[in-house]
């Protein structure tokens, strides 16, 4: 008989592999998995090279490097007017995943409630049960991907221990106002539960929006854990370089966890994003403005193929609503028809949901340079129609 983890062997391929395995297969424009194609800022690459080559290759500190962590500090004071400690309440991880799986780990205990908003990534769920909690679902609802009282009335129990939320948010690019963090702020407090806020695309929100970390609201300085990333903040997804905010008190159980999930990340990288994050203010405007432009780009081209295309705020990521294309038969087969017959890799809003999905959405990924998307909407544009109606003609 062979061993097995039930909650791990029970789970099929992540939706971004198998996606982008298709999209290989076929040839397809990948519009599914979010890795930028271009825009890596050169001076942050150079740095990690110089130090792959001249720096220290070995173990650095489980916490991080001390340069790292000082920058992750000093990037809270600037964007946010947070005060942090950066011996006591930084810890760099191996990739924002890293994090997550370190902090649901090392905070839930069996039996604890964890409260999840979906759509969601789709990490949270198994890693919230192999660490013995319960999720318990807030669905987010269309036009404006918002919840009311009542949804956290229901999810919020007597054991509610953790609560996870994505802001902005991946997949419905979300960004939450200050009066639903305000009121999500409000359960937390007086459930004494602690918020693990996965902010990887902080830097990524649009028209004259700002993102605010639920950290800096009255009461949650101390019962928030903050999570970035530099894949996201310097278009290097690959580095898989992440970092951890938290009190010292709930960082504690984190980094014991941590210490045994990857211990510890390379530090040329390390090095590179401390540099990064000092970077000019400039640097981070410029990258929301190009992500906007790509948005835009995408945005115009799928509505005049006939697509609603639903609103962005935030993130890599744009929907669409199917029903407007007379399509019946659900979002998943609409991806894979896509992929196969148009020769465009996108993903099924369904893959992001644990409980009653939304299966008439798909998103698409537009942080790519403009020929990447042309290419795309190009095929859309000669292929769409021709998908649309053979489908019609399989349904008579």
């Amino acid at each position: 008989m062979t061993a097995a983890n039930s909650t791990f062997s029970a789970l099929g391929t992540t939706i971004f592999e198998v996606m982008s395995r298709l999209a290989e297969e076929h040839q397809a424009v990948n519009l599914g998995q979010g890795f930028p194609d271009e825009g890596y800022p050169a001076d942050v690459l150079e740095i990690a090279a110089d130090q792959t080559l001249h720096g220290w290759n070995q173990y650095p500190s489980m916490m991080g490097v001390p340069e790292l962590r000082q920058a992750v500090a000093e990037h809270g004071r600037r964007f946010y007017d947070l005060e942090l400690d950066w011996r006591t309440e930084t810890m760099v991880t191996s990739g924002a995943t890293e994090a997550l799986a370190a902090c649901l780990l090392g905070l839930i205990e069996p039996g604890d409630d964890v409260v999840l908003f979906q759509p969601l990534y789709d990490c949270y769920v198994p890693i919230v049960r192999r660490g013995g909690g319960t999720p318990r679902f807030v669905t987010l609802r269309l036009p404006d991907w918002s919840f009311t009282r009542a949804d956290l009335e229901a999810a919020f129990t007597a054991r509610t221990r953790v609560v996870v939320l994505n802001d902005p948010l991946n997949p419905s690019a979300k960004v939450f106002s200050r009066e639903e963090l305000e009121l999500i702020a409000e359960f937390a407090i007086a459930h004494d539960a602690i918020v693990v806020c996965d902010e990887v695309y902080e830097h990524l929100v649009y028209d004259g929006r700002r993102h605010i970390p639920l950290m800096t609201l009255p009461g949650m300085r101390e019962r928030c854990v903050k999570v970035g990333s530099a894949g996201k903040t310097f278009s290097l997804t690959g580095w898989k370089v992440g970092y951890v905010s938290a009190a010292p008190s709930v960082l504690q159980p984190i980094a014991k966890a941590h210490q045994f999930l990857t211990f510890t990340t390379p530090p040329n990288l390390q090095q590179a994003v401390a540099y990064g994050l000092r970077k000019d203010a400039s640097y981070f405007t410029e990258l929301a403005a190009f992500m906007a432009r790509q948005r835009d780009k995408l945005a115009t081209g799928l509505r005049q193929v006939g697509f609603e295309v639903l609103d962005c705020a935030g993130t890599y990521f744009i929907d669409v609503d199917l029903a407007p294309l007379g399509w019946t038969a659900g979002d998943e087969a609409f991806c894979q028809r896509l992929v196969r017959e148009v020769g465009v890799a996108t993903v099924p809003l369904s893959a992001f949901y644990e409980e009653d999905p939304l299966t008439t959405v798909v998103r698409f990924c537009f942080c790519k340079r403009d020929e990447t998307i042309e290419r795309a909407l190009d095929r859309l544009d000669r292929g769409l129609a021709a998908m649309l109606s053979s489908s019609a003609d399989r349904h008579d």
